[in-house]
């Protein structure tokens, strides 16, 4: 483990944008329609059918399970421990949400199938038409940054949330790649800011690959404590956004799981004596199991329930509000693992999967 940078080394500035530009931001995510009211027969667990992706087989292409999230709810549902009418369902983010982070350049050059078709590492994308391009591949990402951006408000209310997907960490503003188009967790970020008097924010990056994304849109902004916890063998390789990480924590392919939670608890020690935030974003990527054919670590199924436990219960003792995103998982088990351990949660007291009206 290694401490990069620490507080001192950013500025107090939030990303590179001139005073006129911070005002048109603030306004547009003032002005947002994403904040639902979380009514009392809901709980603060967020999800969409919309979020899954399928277009003529085409999402096979990619060893991401662009239908897992789905599949998470589903068995949430049939084991008794979620009602799918208590479900919360986002809007979709629209422009002017983008545009609170996004330049409108990015956004534009997502309207050629080409360049989707990189961002998404599908290459038949580029010859579909934009249209079909929006309606089934970048509509459900959006979907799933409203989900992301609504679940920092949620968390504040009930001190948690989780959004069934989201965790696109290799967005950053003006660049996609890695399957992730669009940069939920820097969104949400800037949403917390505007709209939720937040101050101070933790991002606990523990997918296996780095989170290249949010460190560079918040490399010069002290408001932000980074912990990302990687395989440095593996994707992205971003030397410069290395830099720009709080807390450096790497593991080496085939790490085992007493090897990573060892590190974990290591990590979250120093985190608490470095940085008192008043949320934490989680990145909860499982792409860390056992056969990932990506990750390349070695952690067991259960070592992913305890590794979100160990998560929720740094938040739970310091009273920080946390939000949780499903992030990478490439093998179909990695829906079935995501689901036991938000059981586990539950069963554990750290989350409260009871809404006002009675258990569901």
């Amino acid at each position: 483990m290694e401490t990069l940078r620490g507080d001192s080394s950013k500025t107090t500035a939030a990303a590179a944008v001139p005073g006129n530009d911070e005002d048109i931001r603030r306004n547009r995510a003032l002005s947002s329609k994403l904040y639902l009211e979380l009514i009392p027969s809901k709980v603060p667990l967020i999800y969409s059918s919309s979020y899954d992706i399928a277009f003529m087989g085409m999402e096979k292409l990619h060893p991401f399970d662009s239908s897992k999230w789905g599949r998470i709810c589903r068995f949430l549902v049939a084991e008794g421990f979620l009602d799918k009418k208590n479900i919360v369902e986002p809007l979709e983010a629209a422009k002017d949400d983008l545009l609170v982070v996004h330049s409108e350049s990015y956004l534009n050059s997502l309207k050629s199938s080409l360049n989707v078709s990189v961002i998404v590492e599908v290459p038949p994308v580029a010859l579909l038409p934009n249209c079909l391009v929006e309606k089934h591949v970048l509509s459900p990402f959006r979907k799933q940054v409203g989900g992301t951006i609504l679940a920092a408000k949620l968390a504040k209310e009930r001190g948690w949330a989780i959004n069934v997907g989201g965790g696109f960490h290799h967005c950053s503003a003006d660049k996609g790649g890695g399957f992730c188009a669009y940069a939920d967790i820097s969104l949400c970020i800037q949403f917390a800011f505007i709209r939720l008097n937040i101050s101070r924010v933790m991002i606990i990056d523990l997918d296996a690959h780095q989170g290249n994304g949010h460190e560079k849109d918040f490399s010069s902004d002290r408001r932000v404590y980074i912990l990302d916890m990687y395989n440095p063998g593996i994707y992205p390789f971003d030397y410069e956004a290395r830099r720009y990480i709080n807390q450096k924590v790497e593991v080496a392919s085939g790490t085992t799981t007493n090897e990573y939670l060892a590190k974990l608890d290591q990590a979250l020690e120093v985190a608490a004596g470095s940085f008192d935030p008043e949320l934490i974003l989680y990145n909860a990527g499982t792409d860390i199991l056992d056969g990932d054919p990506l990750g390349r670590l070695k952690i067991s199924p259960d070592g992913i329930s305890i590794r979100d436990e160990k998560v929720f219960r740094f938040a739970r003792e310091r009273n920080i509000p946390l939000v949780m995103l499903t992030s990478g998982g490439y093998m179909k088990s990695s829906a079935r693992v995501i689901a036991d351990s938000i059981i586990n949660l539950s069963q554990k007291s750290l989350i409260n999967m009871e809404s006002t009206t009675g258990k569901i």
